[in-house]
C-alpha cells in the first residue's frame, strides 16, 4: 500500500503542473512534502515557466528544510533535489518518495525506500477513482513533455486495467 505521505521531487511536480494534473496529489496523499532544494529547482524555471509560476500559489505543498543529506545517499552522487527527497524518506519511513530519475530510484531500492513515479501516481489515482482513465492522463503528460517508453505506457495502462492502445501520439 502506498503511504498517505509523499515527499516529491522536481520532475514529477513539474510535469504534473505542466500537464494540468498537479491537483491529483492532494487527492491521493494527506501530506505532500517538498524539500527546499526541489522548490528552488522548480522556481529556477523563471516567470515564463508554468510550473515555476504555479508552485508559489499551491497551498497543499508543505515546504520542508533538509539540514543534511544522509551519508548513505550522498555516496550516490545524485542531484540536490533527489538527495533531499531520499534523505527525508530514509529518515521517516512514513513517506514515500515520488521520483522518476532512474539513478535515484536505484538508490531508493537499494536502501529500502518506498517510491512512486509520476505514472504510478496516475495508476493510483485510477484505482482510487480519482480519474476515469490513465490513458487520457498519460496523454496529457506526454503532451506536456513527459517521455515514457511504449513499454512503460503499456505497463501503466495494464496496471490500471485499461486495454492496449495501438496508436499513441508522440
Amino acid at each position: 500500500m502506498i503511504s498517505e505521505k509523499v515527499v516529491a521531487n522536481a520532475s514529477p511536480l513539474i510535469i504534473l503542473f505542466k500537464g494540468g494534473l498537479a491537483d491529483l496529489l492532494p487527492q491521493l496523499f494527506t501530506e505532500i512534502a517538498v524539500p527546499n532544494g526541489v522548490c528552488e529547482e522548480i522556481l529556477a524555471g523563471g516567470p515564463s515557466d508554468s510550473a515555476s509560476r504555479a508552485l508559489p500559489e499551491t497551498s497543499w505543498i508543505q515546504r520542508v528544510e533538509i539540514n543534511a543529506i544522509a551519508p548513505k545517499i550522498l555516496v550516490w552522487n545524485l542531484g540536490v533535489g533527489e538527495s533531499e527527497v531520499l534523505s527525508l524518506a530514509l529518515a521517516d519511513k512514513s513517506y514515500v518518495a515520488m521520483i522518476d530519475d532512474r539513478a535515484a530510484r536505484n538508490c531508493a531500492r537499494t536502501l529500502g525506500i518506498k517510491t512512486v513515479g509520476t505514472g504510478g501516481a496516475l495508476v493510483l489515482a485510477k484505482r482510487r477513482g480519482v480519474i476515469p482513465s490513465v490513458s487520457v492522463a498519460l496523454q496529457q503528460l506526454l503532451d506536456a513533455g513527459l517521455w515514457l517508453s511504449d513499454e512503460i505506457v503499456t505497463l501503466l495502462r495494464t496496471q490500471a486495467g485499461e486495454g492496449i492502445d495501438p496508436v499513441r501520439k508522440r
